[in-house]
């Protein structure tokens, strides 16, 4: 049995979130430390070139598990090929009401509806600044819970404009489940205005700082192929970089009869895998090549992960299943794709 076997068997008796917040908290401590050489694993050398960046391997960390980026040096240290952190919003929030995420343990599954709890833009760009992690980081943007639908685009451009000179990539999140409104910005005039603004902004800082860093939209994986189709037209008539296939679904049809399938929020882990195979099939059908995809939902094994890229993802990420296996699971994919 491996140490985070052991690890788990400990954090798994307590409540989701506290076991989650005890955890990021060591990590933070022991990132910052020579320690975090306990952490590392032998990861075969799989570069990817992608958006014009080059990744060590294929597979990263989702955003949502370290949302202030306090441990990005100890999930550099266990050999992730890209690190996203995030969602952060313009001004630091609370989220919801607790309790708000629910183990499905027997599916490998995860109920949360956090909706954006964070400290902030400005916070997350010290921590980043902090760091000595030199690989590629992803940074995801959000809006604020209390600001209209009618201002979303202006929180999306306030936060790029903060991370810009710190992303490696920009992830743009209109699919969590659990900010009213946000996923309404995945259709019409709301994602025209934003996708325009997204790219005015981005051209404006690559002037600015001299470099290009690739701007991603993270959709959910409840569209049906119609408003997938659409929102992949309007992704390259934008010339948006790639895109990020899925967030976590709405849907209980997998999981019904569990005591927590009523919860609500998004649901995350096994249950969705198919479900993000299939947006991912339906984009890259669109795209052909001429925009990237990362597939993120459901890999718990390293099958799990050649799934996706078969469907047409470049890249992968890591959550759930990550927290149900830990950094074994990063070394299986990573080996044997």
């Amino acid at each position: 049995m491996s140490w985070y076997n052991l690890l788990r068997r400990q954090l798994f008796k307590l409540d989701a979130e506290r076991s989650h917040d005890l955890t990021l908290n060591w990590l933070s401590r022991i990132g910052r430390s020579p320690m975090r050489r306990c952490l590392s694993q032998h990861l075969a050398d799989k570069p990817v070139q992608c958006m014009g960046l080059t990744f060590p391997n294929a597979v990263g960390l989702a955003a949502g598990l370290d949302k202030n980026a306090t441990c990005i040096d100890a999930f550099g240290a266990m050999g992730f090929g890209f690190i996203e952190v995030g969602t952060v919003t313009p001004r630091a929030q609370e989220g919801n009401p607790k309790p708000r995420m629910f183990r499905l343990t027997e599916h490998e599954a995860i109920i949360n509806r956090m909706g954006f709890n964070n400290r902030g833009v400005d916070y997350l760009v010290e921590q980043v600044k902090a760091s000595s992690y030199e690989g590629i980081l992803g940074i995801n943007i959000g809006k604020n819970k209390d600001t209209a639908e009618s201002e979303a685009t202006e929180d999306y451009v306030y936060c790029m404009r903060k991370v810009y000179a710190y992303a490696s990539y920009i992830t743009v999140n209109i699919s969590s489940p659990n900010t009213p409104g946000l996923r309404a910005m995945q259709h019409g005039e709301h994602l025209e205005e934003l996708l325009g603004a997204l790219k005015s902004t981005q051209q404006e800082l690559q002037s600015v700082h001299h470099k290009y860093v690739p701007v991603l939209i993270k959709i959910a994986p409840d569209l049906n192929q119609q408003e997938v189709v659409q929102l992949a037209q309007a992704f390259k008539k934008h010339a948006i970089d790639g895109v990020i296939a899925t967030n976590t679904t709405i849907s209980r049809e997998s999981v019904k009869g569990h005591p927590a399938a009523d919860e609500m929020g998004g649901l995350s882990g096994k249950p969705v895998a198919a479900a993000s195979i299939q947006v991912i099939q339906w984009l890259h059908n669109e795209f052909k090549g001429e925009i990237p995809i990362i597939g993120v939902g459901g890999i718990h094994d390293a099958e799990a992960a050649k799934a996706k890229l078969e469907a047409g993802a470049t890249l992968v990420q890591l959550y759930t299943g990550f927290i149900y296996r830990g950094p074994e699971l990063l070394s299986e994919i990573v080996n044997n794709l």
